[in-house]
């Protein structure tokens, strides 16, 4: 069976964590699906809208070579993404392992026959790290001339 993986993210101020999840995604399936989350998405579970659009983060994503498809993803349900994009294998950070809301999307893609596979994140490097510090440098920067 063609394994079709399924990893979705920001994708904001791309880093070197985010290159290690899709590298490490597709290398555990055949075909790999990258979802960039929509500004909307990521605003209502984030409560912050990214800081590169939606288009451009489709652009870089698209252009790594290890990423066979990049798709903008608009469903806050993990089950109606999987009913447009069709996978059957979904990656996940291990932060969600064992917790209550990894369970239950285990138990709810272990329905339709999708396999959740976890794996660790870059946790020197975030996009939440690089928006912090640039917010620092910015409230302590002066304006030219001062």
């Amino acid at each position: 069976m063609i394994r079709i993986g399924y990893a979705a993210g920001a994708f904001d101020l791309f880093h070197v964590g985010h290159l290690n999840i899709l590298r490490m995604a597709k290398s555990r399936c055949d075909f790999l699906i990258a979802g960039v989350v929509s500004d909307e998405i990521c605003e209502a579970t984030k409560g912050k809208r990214p800081i590169v659009p939606l288009e451009e983060r489709l652009e870089i994503v698209s252009s790594i070579e290890f990423v066979d498809s990049a798709i903008a993803d608009m469903w806050p349900d993990r089950l109606d993404t999987w009913r447009e994009v069709g996978f059957n294998v979904f990656f996940k950070g291990d932060d969600w392992y064992g917790t209550a809301r990894g369970l239950e999307l285990e138990r709810r893609f272990g329905e339709v026959g999708v396999a959740v596979e976890y794996f660790p994140y870059t946790v020197h490097t975030s996009s939440t790290g690089l928006r912090n510090a640039l917010d620092a440098l910015s409230a302590t920067s002066r304006p030219l001339g001062t």
